[in-house]
């Protein structure tokens, strides 16, 4: 089972730049597929970032070029970043933080004001 704990979240005004963070912790692969998810109120959620197991990585059209996934691993703990600038109002959701498409963290709270 592995744990998911994320932070980083709050509110920032739009054109501001937030870091998300997570980490991973027990029964882990050293370079897991680590990806980062959002889901706005009445919409269902969404693949913002990933890094799959080769580190390649792949990006939500409508974040290329504004928001950077990275992975830093460690013994029995991995850590996912999310660097998110540039934000816009509607980045405003829920960001959780997601293990070989399998586990989920609890989420955090993006708000970004006008």
């Amino acid at each position: 089972q592995v744990q998911l704990v994320e932070s980083g979240g709050g509110s920032v005004q739009a054109g501001g730049s937030l870091r998300l963070s997570c980490v991973a912790s027990g029964t882990i692969r050293s370079t897991p597929t680590m990806a980062w998810y959002r889901q706005a109120p009445g919409k269902s959620r969404e693949l913002v970032a990933v890094m799959t197991s080769d580190s390649s990585t792949n990006y939500a059209d409508s974040v290329k070029g504004r928001f950077d996934i990275s992975r830093v691993s460690a013994r029995n703990t991995v850590k996912v970043y999310l660097e998110m600038n540039s934000l816009k109002t509607e980045d405003t959701a829920v960001y959780y933080c997601n293990y070989n498409d399998r586990d989920w963290g609890q989420g955090t709270q993006v708000t970004v004001s006008s």
